[in-house]
Protein backbone atom coordinates (compact mmCIF):
# COMPACT_ATOMS: atom_id res chain seq x y z
CA UNK A 1 0.00 0.00 0.00
CA UNK A 2 3.22 2.54 0.74
CA UNK A 3 4.58 1.69 -2.30
CA UNK A 4 1.33 2.14 -4.53
CA UNK A 5 1.09 6.02 -2.49
CA UNK A 6 4.69 6.11 -3.43
CA UNK A 7 4.45 5.44 -7.05
CA UNK A 8 1.48 7.83 -6.95
CA UNK A 9 3.51 10.65 -5.67
CA UNK A 10 6.20 10.36 -8.05
CA UNK A 11 3.87 10.29 -11.35
CA UNK A 12 2.54 13.08 -9.94
CA UNK A 13 5.84 15.00 -8.91
CA UNK A 14 7.05 14.12 -12.49
CA UNK A 15 4.08 15.12 -14.80
CA UNK A 16 4.13 18.87 -12.62
CA UNK A 17 7.89 19.42 -13.37
CA UNK A 18 7.05 18.11 -16.59
CA UNK A 19 4.49 21.11 -17.29
CA UNK A 20 6.43 23.22 -15.71
CA UNK A 21 10.08 22.83 -17.17
CA UNK A 22 8.26 21.84 -20.66
CA UNK A 23 6.70 25.05 -21.65
CA UNK A 24 6.94 25.97 -25.39
CA UNK A 25 7.38 28.67 -26.68
CA UNK A 26 6.40 29.12 -30.53
CA UNK A 27 9.69 30.82 -31.50
CA UNK A 28 11.92 27.98 -29.59
CA UNK A 29 10.31 25.71 -32.03
CA UNK A 30 12.14 24.32 -34.98
CA UNK A 31 10.91 24.78 -38.69
CA UNK A 32 9.76 21.10 -38.49
CA UNK A 33 7.74 20.57 -34.75
CA UNK A 34 6.10 24.36 -35.84
CA UNK A 35 3.04 23.93 -37.63
CA UNK A 36 0.00 22.58 -35.78
CA UNK A 37 1.55 23.45 -32.20
CA UNK A 38 -0.04 25.32 -29.74
CA UNK A 39 2.31 27.37 -26.95
CA UNK A 40 1.92 27.43 -23.18
CA UNK A 41 -0.37 30.48 -23.59
CA UNK A 42 -2.46 28.79 -25.97
CA UNK A 43 -1.50 30.89 -29.30
CA UNK A 44 -1.44 28.70 -32.18
CA UNK A 45 2.26 28.61 -33.57
CA UNK A 46 2.72 30.10 -37.24
CA UNK A 47 5.61 29.12 -39.60
CA UNK A 48 6.88 32.11 -41.57
CA UNK A 49 8.92 32.45 -44.56
CA UNK A 50 11.96 34.66 -43.25
CA UNK A 51 13.10 37.18 -46.09
CA UNK A 52 16.93 38.05 -46.62
CA UNK A 53 15.45 41.80 -46.99
CA UNK A 54 13.38 41.57 -44.04
CA UNK A 55 16.35 40.05 -41.13
CA UNK A 56 19.38 42.39 -42.33
CA UNK A 57 21.49 40.19 -43.89
CA UNK A 58 20.23 36.29 -42.44
CA UNK A 59 19.51 34.29 -45.08
CA UNK A 60 16.43 33.03 -46.88
CA UNK A 61 14.96 30.59 -44.40
CA UNK A 62 12.13 29.81 -41.68
CA UNK A 63 10.88 31.06 -38.82
CA UNK A 64 8.23 30.13 -36.10
CA UNK A 65 5.98 32.67 -34.52
CA UNK A 66 3.38 33.42 -31.94
CA UNK A 67 0.06 33.72 -34.11
CA UNK A 68 -2.35 35.49 -32.40
CA UNK A 69 -5.43 32.65 -33.14
CA UNK A 70 -5.93 30.92 -29.84
CA UNK A 71 -6.56 26.97 -29.53
CA UNK A 72 -9.51 25.83 -27.71
CA UNK A 73 -9.34 26.59 -23.79
CA UNK A 74 -7.75 23.31 -23.09
CA UNK A 75 -5.09 22.99 -25.33
CA UNK A 76 -1.51 24.33 -24.12
CA UNK A 77 2.27 23.13 -24.79
CA UNK A 78 1.46 20.79 -27.52
CA UNK A 79 3.36 19.53 -30.65
CA UNK A 80 0.90 17.67 -32.80
CA UNK A 81 2.51 13.87 -33.42
CA UNK A 82 3.54 12.75 -36.50
CA UNK A 83 0.68 10.01 -36.71
CA UNK A 84 -2.11 13.11 -36.78
CA UNK A 85 0.07 14.78 -39.42
CA UNK A 86 -0.21 11.89 -41.39
CA UNK A 87 -3.96 10.45 -40.44
CA UNK A 88 -5.30 14.09 -41.43
CA UNK A 89 -3.11 14.85 -44.42
CA UNK A 90 -1.57 18.24 -43.71
CA UNK A 91 1.50 19.52 -44.10
CA UNK A 92 4.06 19.41 -41.10
CA UNK A 93 6.46 22.74 -42.99
CA UNK A 94 2.79 24.34 -43.85
CA UNK A 95 3.00 27.92 -43.53
CA UNK A 96 0.76 30.64 -42.22
CA UNK A 97 -2.17 29.28 -41.56
CA UNK A 98 -5.17 29.31 -44.03
CA UNK A 99 -8.73 27.38 -44.73
CA UNK A 100 -7.68 27.24 -48.39
CA UNK A 101 -7.29 23.12 -48.03
CA UNK A 102 -10.69 23.26 -46.57
CA UNK A 103 -11.76 23.60 -50.41
CA UNK A 104 -9.40 20.18 -51.72
CA UNK A 105 -11.60 17.13 -51.53
CA UNK A 106 -8.76 15.48 -50.76
CA UNK A 107 -8.15 17.21 -47.76
CA UNK A 108 -11.67 16.91 -46.40
CA UNK A 109 -11.36 12.78 -47.13
CA UNK A 110 -8.52 13.12 -44.47
CA UNK A 111 -9.75 15.44 -42.37
CA UNK A 112 -13.91 13.59 -41.90
CA UNK A 113 -11.56 10.19 -41.31
CA UNK A 114 -12.34 8.23 -38.23
CA UNK A 115 -8.65 8.33 -37.72
CA UNK A 116 -7.95 11.86 -37.91
CA UNK A 117 -11.70 13.22 -36.42
CA UNK A 118 -12.17 10.95 -33.44
CA UNK A 119 -8.10 11.49 -32.78
CA UNK A 120 -6.74 14.41 -33.56
CA UNK A 121 -8.21 17.25 -31.61
CA UNK A 122 -5.46 19.77 -32.20
CA UNK A 123 -6.04 19.66 -35.98
CA UNK A 124 -9.50 19.03 -36.00
CA UNK A 125 -10.45 22.37 -33.70
CA UNK A 126 -7.92 24.72 -35.90
CA UNK A 127 -9.86 23.72 -39.17
CA UNK A 128 -13.30 23.70 -37.25
CA UNK A 129 -12.09 27.43 -36.52
CA UNK A 130 -11.20 28.42 -39.33
CA UNK A 131 -13.90 26.95 -41.39
CA UNK A 132 -16.48 28.55 -38.50
CA UNK A 133 -14.82 31.87 -39.99
CA UNK A 134 -15.65 31.20 -43.72
CA UNK A 135 -19.73 30.41 -42.43
CA UNK A 136 -19.04 26.35 -42.83
CA UNK A 137 -19.74 23.97 -40.08
CA UNK A 138 -17.34 20.95 -40.44
CA UNK A 139 -19.23 18.37 -38.49
CA UNK A 140 -21.90 18.74 -40.98
CA UNK A 141 -19.90 19.17 -43.88
CA UNK A 142 -18.20 15.60 -42.53
CA UNK A 143 -21.53 13.77 -41.59
CA UNK A 144 -22.74 14.68 -45.63
CA UNK A 145 -19.46 13.67 -46.70
CA UNK A 146 -19.29 10.15 -44.77
CA UNK A 147 -22.91 9.65 -46.23
CA UNK A 148 -21.54 10.65 -49.97
CA UNK A 149 -24.34 13.60 -50.50
CA UNK A 150 -21.78 15.48 -52.49
CA UNK A 151 -24.23 17.06 -54.13
CA UNK A 152 -25.59 18.72 -51.19
CA UNK A 153 -21.90 19.76 -49.89
CA UNK A 154 -21.77 21.50 -53.51
CA UNK A 155 -24.52 23.57 -52.68
CA UNK A 156 -23.47 24.34 -49.06
CA UNK A 157 -20.27 26.11 -50.59
CA UNK A 158 -22.10 27.91 -53.43
CA UNK A 159 -25.03 29.16 -51.94
CA UNK A 160 -24.80 30.80 -48.62
CA UNK A 161 -27.80 31.28 -45.35
CA UNK A 162 -28.40 34.79 -47.07
CA UNK A 163 -29.43 33.66 -50.51
CA UNK A 164 -26.56 34.81 -52.39
CA UNK A 165 -24.98 32.44 -54.39
CA UNK A 166 -20.91 33.31 -54.73
CA UNK A 167 -19.36 31.84 -57.13
CA UNK A 168 -16.44 28.78 -56.91
CA UNK A 169 -12.87 30.36 -55.93
CA UNK A 170 -10.92 28.50 -59.05
CA UNK A 171 -11.52 27.41 -62.26
CA UNK A 172 -11.36 23.86 -61.61
CA UNK A 173 -14.16 24.27 -59.30
CA UNK A 174 -16.31 25.55 -62.27
CA UNK A 175 -15.50 23.09 -64.40
CA UNK A 176 -16.55 20.52 -61.90
CA UNK A 177 -19.97 22.75 -60.79
CA UNK A 178 -20.92 22.69 -64.89
CA UNK A 179 -19.31 18.96 -65.57
CA UNK A 180 -21.99 18.04 -63.00
CA UNK A 181 -25.45 16.78 -64.76
CA UNK A 182 -27.06 17.19 -61.29
CA UNK A 183 -26.57 21.06 -61.42
CA UNK A 184 -28.52 23.45 -63.41
CA UNK A 185 -32.81 24.60 -63.09
CA UNK A 186 -32.55 21.59 -66.36
CA UNK A 187 -31.52 18.65 -63.60
CA UNK A 188 -34.04 20.37 -60.84
CA UNK A 189 -37.29 20.01 -63.22
CA UNK A 190 -36.36 18.38 -66.38
CA UNK A 191 -40.30 19.25 -67.73
CA UNK A 192 -40.90 22.41 -67.04
CA UNK A 193 -40.71 24.07 -69.64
Amino acid sequence: MALTSLLALALALAISIQGTLGEIRCEDLSENSCAFAVSSTGNRCVLERRSFLRTLGTPDGYTCRTSEILASDRLTNYIESKECIAACGVDKRALGISSDSLLDHNFINKLCSVSCYNNCHNIVDLYFNLAAGEGVYIPKVCERHRSGARREMREEKLYSEDGLAYAPTSLSQVKDFLADDTNGPEAAAPNAY
